[in-house]
C-alpha cells in the first residue's frame, strides 16, 4: 500500500449514460497516484461494457444489487490506498480536487476527512445552487441540525481509509441518509476541513433516493436515534429532540409541496410532540400555513 495512493470508489447501477464523465474526471486529476474501483451494483444496462473500454485503468467489481452503501463498502474493503474518495456515477470533479485534498490531509494529521465547496447542477449542466463550505462548529452537533453541512457529501469527501474502517463504513441498513450518518460517526472521532474552492460537481437527477421523502425521513430518524450517544450528555435531551423535530419539519415542508398534505401534518404533529418548546412556534406556524393554504 503506497502512503500517497488514493482509492476512488464509484458505485454504479445502470450508469452507462453518465459514468464515462465521472471516470474521465478522475483520470484527468492532476494527482496521479490513484486507483479507480467501480463497483457494478447489479446493472442491467451497458455499464460493464462501458467500463471494459477503459481496460486496466479501472478495476471493476461486480455484485448483485444491494444499494449504494453495500457497493461503497465493497469498494472500501478492496481499496489499497491510504486515502479513499467516493464519487457517485453521475457526479464529477474538477482536475485539482484530489491534489488539493491530499495536500490538506498530509499537512493536517489530526484531520481525518475533508471535502470541497460544490456546485449543484441539473442533468443539462445548468447551475441549480451553490453548496459552500459550512464553518459551524462543532461539526458533530451541526450535523444533527444541518445534515448537508459536509459540502459535496459522498462525492466531495476524501477520508483516511483506516478511519472509515474503524467507524464501520456506510450503514447498509439506511436508505437515503447513509452519507450524513457516516459523517456524524467520523465527526465524533476526528477533525474535518473543507476547501472553499468549487472542485466537486453534484448532478441532481429526478427520481433519486433523496426524492423518496418517507424513506429519507425514516432513515434520518433512525440515524439520529443510534447516534444519540455520540453527543455530549447535555446535548442528548432538548437538543436532540429539537434536531429530530427540525428534521420532521423539513420533510413535512417537502411533503406538502409534493401534494402529500396529510403526511406533512402527521410529521408536524410528531415534531410538536418531540419538541414543544424549542420547535413549537415553528411547527405551529407551519401547520397554520398549510391549513390556510399559505405555504
Amino acid at each position: 500500500m503506497s502512503p500517497s495512493l488514493v482509492s476512488v470508489i464509484i458505485p454504479a447501477f445502470n450508469a452507462a449514460s453518465c459514468i464515462r464523465r465521472a471516470v474521465d474526471g478522475v483520470l484527468s486529476q492532476t494527482w496521479r497516484e490513484l486507483e479507480i474501483i467501480v463497483v457494478d451494483d447489479g446493472s442491467t444496462d451497458e455499464t460493464l461494457e462501458v467500463m471494459a473500454a477503459y481496460g486496466a485503468q479501472v478495476r471493476v467489481l461486480s455484485q448483485a444489487n444491494g444499494g449504494p452503501s453495500v457497493a461503497r463498502n465493497r469498494g472500501l474493503i478492496e481499496a489499497r490506498g491510504r486515502y479513499v474518495a467516493f464519487l457517485d456515477a453521475d457526479d464529477y470533479w474538477r482536475p485539482e480536487k484530489l491534489a488539493r485534498q491530499v495536500a490538506l490531509l498530509d499537512a493536517q494529521p489530526a484531520t481525518g476527512f475533508c471535502s470541497t465547496a460544490t456546485s449543484v447542477v441539473d442533468p443539462q449542466g445548468e447551475a441549480v445552487r451553490d453548496w459552500p463550505c459550512c464553518h459551524e462548529e462543532p461539526l458533530l452537533e451541526t450535523l444533527f441540525i444541518h445534515s448537508a453541512a459536509v459540502s459535496g457529501s459522498t462525492s466531495g469527501v476524501l477520508a483516511r481509509r483506516e478511519l472509515l474502517l474503524e467507524v464501520g463504513g456506510f450503514d447498509e441498513c439506511l436508505r437515503g441518509f447513509e452519507d450524513p450518518d457516516l459523517w456524524i460517526r467520523l465527526a465524533a472521532r476526528t477533525a474535518y476541513a473543507c476547501i472553499p474552492e468549487v472542485l466537486t460537481v453534484v448532478v441532481r437527477t429526478p427520481g433519486s433516493v433523496s426524492g423518496d421523502l418517507s424513506a429519507m425521513c425514516a432513515a434520518t430518524l433512525a440515524s439520529f436515534r443510534k447516534n444519540r450517544t455520540l453527543l455530549s450528555l447535555d446535548r442528548r435531551g432538548y437538543y436532540w429532540h429539537a434536531a429530530c423535530a427540525g428534521a420532521l419539519s423539513d420533510y413535512a415542508k417537502g411533503a406538502y409541496r409534493s401534494g402529500a398534505r396529510l403526511q406533512a401534518l402527521v410529521w408536524l404533529l410528531q415534531a410538536l410532540w418531540l419538541s414543544p418548546f424549542q420547535r413549537g412556534r415553528l411547527v405551529l406556524s407551519l401547520m397554520l400555513a398549510m391549513i390556510t393554504g399559505k405555504m
